[in-house]
């Protein structure tokens, strides 16, 4: 029996558009297992696949049926990343017979095209004084609000976010702060002034729209996003994605200012049963001691803040730095969106961060619930920008 798959929207879409899934033609109540794979830039293969069961009249639509059990790539520290925003994903879909993925017979298959920059979006590359970026500025006429994305350590220049959120209607700089072309190699020493050369570029771009801009940032670059609030002006809202609220890798420097990093303890790493290491608990408390000093002074900020935080991140206790951030802001001016069963990586759909010398899986990569992060994002600083009052962030 030959089995139809059937995707919509046809043919293709944008990587973070809801898709629907349907397979037609199977036997009444037919088990089944449906397989997605896909090729990046580099060649490598992802797979992943989930067990299904067709209704009573032989329809499997993946928007009603609940999978029975699945499995991600068996490699759990290599993680897909899209390099090229230029150029799609191609999705392979496939469906076979019974719930053992490539021994069933192949009943059906299906190719859908992702891709990840929305039409009209204009990609400019930045080289300007120090700073090393990309500007996404959608369908004239503007101008726009402003973003500046920032990566994780270990990213370079990552682009997917910054061109999704462009087609909502923001001009967004993804920005690199080490490890891409002549930047830094590494985080010893951070100079926020470099931050704000960017900052200035954006603001001072005829296509953005003043009298400031947003941040957005994950991990690493969501603490510097909380630190370019609190020291830089012209910050009128920030999106921060599970990260610390102390200083941490290195010292941050800004104008004879410094934060020293926060200090860690290796002793308290754990190793799970599968041999990965959780360091949840490695960092020393910012609120104790010496690592005080490396609290970064969100009381100086003039931002508005939105906290993504994962409740099963096992990078570090972003609940609890978040909390501790929320305790130090004006009353009013910031939100959280507690997660539970999120881990340190809160992406666009399905998209993953680089991992490097790194010897613990992020364990699950999810969308966050009610509107996914790109979705949270976008309606955050929209109204943020629209309403001019930095203490109401979201709706």
């Amino acid at each position: 029996m030959a089995a139809t798959v059937t995707v919509e929207p046809a043919g293709r879409c944008r990587w973070d558009e809801p898709v629907r899934i349907a397979v037609r033609g199977l036997a009444p109540e037919q088990p089944v297992t449906l397989r997605a794979s896909l090729r990046d830039e580099k060649g490598a293969l992802f797979r992943a696949h989930a067990r299904y069961c067709a209704d009573a009249d032989g329809l499997l639509d993946l928007a009603r049926a609940p999978a029975l059990g699945g499995s991600f790539p068996e490699k759990p520290l290599v993680r897909l990343v899209k390099r090229d925003v230029q150029t799609p994903f191609a999705v392979e879909l496939e469906v076979f017979g019974g719930h053992e993925p490539g021994s069933g017979r192949l009943l059906g298959r299906a190719v859908h095209e992702r891709d990840f920059l929305p039409p009209g979006v204009r990609r400019e590359p930045v080289r300007a004084g120090r700073v090393r970026a990309t500007l996404f500025l959608p369908l004239e006429p503007g101008p726009f609000p402003g973003i500046v994305d920032i990566p994780g350590v270990g990213s370079g220049l990552l682009e997917y976010r910054a061109s999704l959120l462009a087609g909502k209607g923001f001009a967004v700089m993804a920005l690199a702060y080490h490890g891409y072309e002549d930047l830094p190699k590494g985080i010893e020493n951070v100079h926020l002034e470099y931050f704000e050369e960017a900052l200035n570029y954006l603001l001072g771009h005829p296509q953005v729209k003043g009298p400031g801009v947003g941040l957005l940032g994950i991990s690493k670059g969501g603490e510097l996003c909380l630190s370019m609030a609190s020291f830089l002006k012209g910050i009128t809202a920030t999106v921060v994605i599970n990260a610390s609220v102390a200083n941490m890798g290195g010292t941050l420097h800004y104008k004879g200012e410094t934060l020293p990093p926060v200090g860690a303890n290796q002793k308290r790493i754990k190793v799970t049963k599968d041999g990965f290491a959780d360091i949840l608990h490695v960092l020393n408390s910012p609120l104790e001691g010496p690592d005080q000093k490396s609290f970064i002074p969100v009381e100086r900020a003039e931002s508005a803040f939105l906290f993504l935080v994962g409740q099963d991140d096992h990078n570090w206790k972003s609940e609890f730095f978040a909390n501790e951030a929320s305790k130090r802001l004006q009353a009013g001016s910031c939100s959280s969106e507690l997660t539970p069963s999120l881990g340190t990586s809160i992406h666009c759909r399905c998209a993953s961060p680089p991992q490097k010398k790194q010897k613990r899986p992020y364990l699950r990569h999810m969308e966050v619930p009610r509107l996914g992060v790109e979705g949270a994002v976008a309606a955050g600083l929209r109204h943020s920008h629209s309403s001019g009052n930095a203490r109401s962030l979201t709706h």
